[in-house]
């Protein structure tokens, strides 16, 4: 169990990532290949992603490299995880070239114990050692990462949707409650289902940053040094491939328009929905046009933005569909 200890001026400080944190989605989506737990929510990706590992000849790196860099274990060094990754790929890669030696070879003695690290893995102190690492991350987010970059962001969106809907009537304390199921609010605790041996980190007025991840399964995770900057990433809700009660609102409305009509429950942009159903904003735009005239949805602008939400009637039509 992970308690992680808020005060006053950490609940006023804690916040939600906007995107998907490239690098711990390269971490995370590394560990999908080393277990078969919750494959079934990964099985497109796991599938088309192995087919272009193997044409593009990447997947040797993969099992040499960078599998054993990141386990699927209770550690793996913190920095590889850098909190400049917030703000891009690029940024978080150019972090881990400069990271400090020292704390490299620390971090780097700290993996050896807990697990099984990689024969090489000391040579990360070496600045080119690093550079060369830094490469195959890239190419290994091109090739397994961007490609699901739309769908990742699109339920990133409705998880902040959701979350940003229960902080306005709650507050922060509202927004913790609402994080489950392996996340419990006790006021001022946040307790969180963890693989590792029970801690306690104490935010200390520094705040949190929560990251919601495409690739996260099971459990959240937190960064093992408590001096770095807090940050829990945790899974989002991955629902079944196939849902079997949708289909009579596919079938009603077409399944775009069925698509878009569901990503509007938790409130949703014309951005958000387009990325959600997969197609352009102008499509996306039509679609709600068509739900709204059938009094659907309702819309209303907010600066150069325009939320949609369910009316009284799309909110009846969509619990129906889905009894």
């Amino acid at each position: 169990m992970l308690r992680i200890h808020f005060t006053d001026a950490d609940l006023a400080r804690t916040r939600m990532a906007a995107e998907p944190d490239p690098l711990w989605e390269i971490g995370l989506s590394l560990c999908r290949f080393q277990t078969r737990q919750g494959r079934w929510a990964y099985a497109g990706w796991y599938r088309d992603t192995r087919q272009r590992l193997a044409e593009t000849g990447l997947d040797h790196i993969v099992r040499t490299r960078l599998i054993p860099l990141f386990p699927r274990a209770t550690y793996y060094p913190d920095f590889l995880n850098p909190a400049e990754a917030a703000d891009g790929l690029d940024a978080g890669l150019a972090a881990i070239v400069t990271t400090p030696p020292d704390r490299i070879r620390r971090e780097v003695e700290h993996f050896a114990n807990i697990t099984t690290a990689p024969s090489w893995a000391g040579r990360l102190v070496e600045r080119d050692v690093r550079e060369d690492l830094t490469d195959c991350l890239r190419r290994y987010y091109d090739t397994a990462i961007a490609p699901y970059g739309d769908r990742a962001q699109a339920r990133i969106d409705a998880e902040r949707s959701i979350r940003a809907r229960a902080l306005l009537h709650g507050g922060t304390e509202a927004l913790l409650r609402g994080l489950g199921p392996t996340m419990r609010w006790q006021a001022p605790v946040l307790h969180v289902e963890y693989p590792a041996d029970d801690c306690d980190l104490r935010l200390g007025g520094r705040g949190l940053l929560l990251v919601p991840s495409y690739f996260c399964w099971g459990w959240p995770i937190a960064l093992a040094d408590p001096l770095l900057p807090p940050v829990l990433v945790y899974p989002l809700l991955h629902e079944d491939p196939a849902p079997a009660n949708t289909a009579p609102l596919t079938v009603l409305l077409g399944r775009t328009r069925a698509v878009v009509l569901r990503a509007t429950a938790a409130g949703a942009t014309t951005g958000e929905l387009a990325r959600a159903a997969g197609v352009s904003a102008s499509a996306a735009s039509q679609h709600t046009t068509a739900l709204r005239d059938a009094g659907l949805i309702s819309s209303h602008r907010y600066g150069p933005t325009v939320l949609h939400t369910l009316t009284p009637l799309g909110a009846s039509l969509l619990r129906a569909a889905t009894r």
